[in-house]
């Protein structure tokens, strides 16, 4: 088993333990030509038959040796047969055993890399510029729909304020939590100050509430001022909203590239999986029950939704959680058809979900 990856496989009941035992029965000649219906399959969408196999990819046995084969891997669940005398196509228990055992990791060319890496820095001073940016890279990556949450703690944090006079009474307030997220907001206060006094206030109220949540904020001393109070009413209100809020915001990019695909072409599959990543409540469920415990880089694929959500029986999800361990992660993946490129969804959700971590990271040593 592929140790960098975790594939999210069914609840082991009987079933499953059985299918594992078939797993290792697999003859090393039929998993060369899983792998090989599963490559031919991904790049056609289109049945795979035993002629195509022995001439394209130019194996060293007959038509009929790999139809035989082939028979086995059907009777055995990896493969079916759409329809009679077509080819075969992998079913999602032969997309599991593929992602588990077969799958070669595709590393992403430097050149990419190096592009991706140049993108993230520039972007490096504000996190809702990060997951943009990330939702972008993604869906060109993978070929597929990039989902997106922002880095969450558990609690929201203070770290760091910023007031800036912009017009007279009017103050753009910079509010930095430790997991990343730059809330920005325009006061209109109640009386004009400099942009000195500002500084000051802010510097002080920094040393005051620097690593405290909604909960044990210090309030400002009288010495320090009105407006020291009237801020610190306003941060506190903005942490209490954070803490009861949702998990942040979800950006979506790359939705055009599974409408693209030739199975969702006449079909309201796609949209029922859109509503997944667009109805918090389903999306929220699903990253519980799928993530929770999962480790920061770790990866996890859920092939046919697993049998437990309806709206992604034709798709698959590449997730991982990223960001700094006991601190704040949020969640980064792409969902396409099950007929995916998995090697590189999973090498393009790795190598962004290692990014924003590192970029998470960043800004919670900032200001310290």
């Amino acid at each position: 088993m592929l140790k960098w990856l975790n594939a999210a496989f069914s609840t082991l009941d009987q079933r499953v333990l059985k299918q594992a035992e078939i797993m290792e029965r697999l003859s090393e000649r039929q998993k060369l030509i899983l792998g090989l219906i599963v490559k031919d399959y991904v790049e056609s969408a289109q049945p795979v038959g035993s002629k195509r196999l022995v001439e394209h990819y130019g194996l060293d046995v007959s038509s009929a040796t790999v139809r035989n084969e082939m028979l086995e891997l059907t009777e055995s669940g990896f493969l079916r047969q759409p329809f009679t005398s077509a080819g075969r196509v992998p079913t999602e228990e032969g997309f599991r055993f593929f992602v588990g055992e077969l799958m070669h990791r595709q590393e992403l060319p430097a050149s990419t890399k190096h592009t991706i890496s140049h993108q993230f820095y520039q972007a490096r001073h504000e996190v809702h510029q990060w997951m943009r940016l990330a939702a972008s890279v993604l869906a060109a990556q993978a070929k597929a729909a990039s989902l997106i949450t922002t880095p969450q703690s558990q609690q929201a944090r203070f770290k760091h304020l910023e007031l800036i006079l912009t017009a007279g009474r009017q103050v753009l307030m910079v509010l930095v939590l430790e997991s990343g997220q730059v809330i920005q907001q325009m006061l209109v206060l109640k009386d004009a100050f400099s942009q000195e006094k500002l500084s000051n206030t802010a510097t002080q109220l920094n040393d005051l509430l620097r690593g405290s949540t909604a909960a044990n904020l210090t309030p400002p001393p009288a010495d320090m001022g009105t407006l020291a109070s009237e801020i610190y009413r306003l941060i506190k209100g903005e942490l209490q909203s954070l803490e009861k809020g949702l998990g942040g915001e979800i950006y979506h990019d790359g939705w055009t590239n599974v409408l693209a695909e030739p199975e969702f072409s006449e079909s309201d599959a796609a949209q029922r999986a859109l509503r997944v990543l667009e109805e918090r409540p389903l999306l929220d469920t699903l990253l519980t029950q799928t993530m929770t415990g999962a480790e920061i880089g770790g990866v996890q694929v859920l092939i046919g939704g697993e049998g437990r959500w309806e709206e992604l029986n034709d798709f698959s999800l590449v997730l991982a959680r990223y960001g700094a361990p006991e601190a704040a992660s949020g969640y980064v993946g792409v969902l396409g058809p099950i007929r995916m490129s998995y090697g590189r969804a999973v090498s393009a959700v790795d190598y962004v979900a290692g990014l924003l971590s590192e970029m998470v990271a960043e800004s919670m040593s900032a200001h310290d």
